[in-house]
């Protein structure tokens, strides 16, 4: 783990034995893979000093070197509205945070009269808390499915997660109820998904679509439903919603792709999130308490997915 502590607007880091003989600049391309564009403002804005001083990028580190990075520093708000609400912090530091979001809310907005979105509510959380920063979001939810959402509280720890994200690093697991029983309790679905050309918002599989992998077991069956545990290798729009009704079992009250409306929403949360932490290097699991009033899913224990 990386140790270091904040001073300010700046992350101080004492340089420990697995830096001793790198670069800033091995670092930033190498090790934590920032792209140019941030690297350059980082170079460029001296935001990273080594024993007080400016830094020489390409002159190594030495064990115990003082090295400060300057994360912290008050930005221009963007356009993003603050809009109040109570969302649920599953985990938080100064780098990033995980929301457990709820129902009904985009996770982003999607015009200019889109205010009440979580991102919105993320803005209200940091500014009630004195920080003048622009929150990131990493991943998104659906409009209607909830549980753990991860974002960035400065620009390094985003451009990070957002590489992780792109490698398959960010590892999701979300609890469906579906339709029927399966046939096979457990297995991959790797289908391509692209846009439905006879609807403006629905997905379909298609074999002109970008690659898609869901992987699913069987939690229990009740009654004419299975609770089905689902794991994201890719992130595409509604792909659980459209791998899982492509093999004939639409999710519970998922109307636009095939299923029953006997809830006021699709029967998907996302319920656990695992990374590792994209400053210190430290394992972070977050496990998403289920939040419907009243409840969707029902004697299931999310600790032991």
């Amino acid at each position: 783990m990386l140790k270091h502590t904040r001073k300010g607007n700046w992350m101080e880091i004492i340089t420990p034995k697995r830096w001793a003989g790198k670069t800033i600049k091995d670092i930033f391309r190498k090790d934590w893979e920032v792209p140019k564009k941030l690297t350059h403002i980082f170079r460029m804005e001296n935001k990273i000093l080594v024993n007080g001083n400016k830094a020489i990028w390409s002159s190594p580190l030495n064990l115990g070197d003082k090295v400060l990075i300057k994360l912290f520093e008050e930005e221009s708000l963007n356009n993003t509205h603050a809009f109040f609400y109570d969302v649920q912090v599953l985990f938080e530091d100064d780098h990033v945070i995980v929301f457990n979001k709820p129902p009904f809310m985009n996770t982003h907005p999607n015009d200019d009269t889109d205010k009440d979105t979580l991102l919105n509510a993320a803005q209200f959380y940091l500014q009630s808390k004195g920080e003048k920063a622009t929150i990131r979001q990493v991943h998104r939810l659906d409009r209607d499915t909830t549980g753990a959402i991860l974002f960035a509280k400065h620009a390094l720890a985003g451009a990070i997660l957002d590489r992780m994200l792109e490698k398959h690093e960010i590892k999701r697991t979300y609890i469906a109820i579906v339709q029927g029983h399966l046939r096979k309790k457990k297995g991959t679905i790797h289908e391509p998904i692209g846009r439905d050309r006879h609807h403006p918002t629905r997905r379909r599989v298609s074999p002109t679509g970008q690659e898609a992998i869901t992987h699913y077991q069987l939690i229990k069956e009740e009654n004419s439903n299975s609770y089905v545990k689902c794991l994201l290798e890719t992130g595409r729009t509604h792909q659980i919603r459209v791998h899982l009704s492509h093999i004939g079992h639409p999710l519970l009250g998922d109307i636009l792709y095939g299923g029953k409306p006997l809830l006021k929403r699709q029967a998907l949360h996302a319920a656990k999130l695992e990374c590792i932490h994209p400053i210190t290097g430290e394992e972070i699991i977050c496990y998403a308490p289920f939040i419907d009033n009243p409840p969707i899913f029902r004697s299931i224990d999310i600790y032991t997915i």
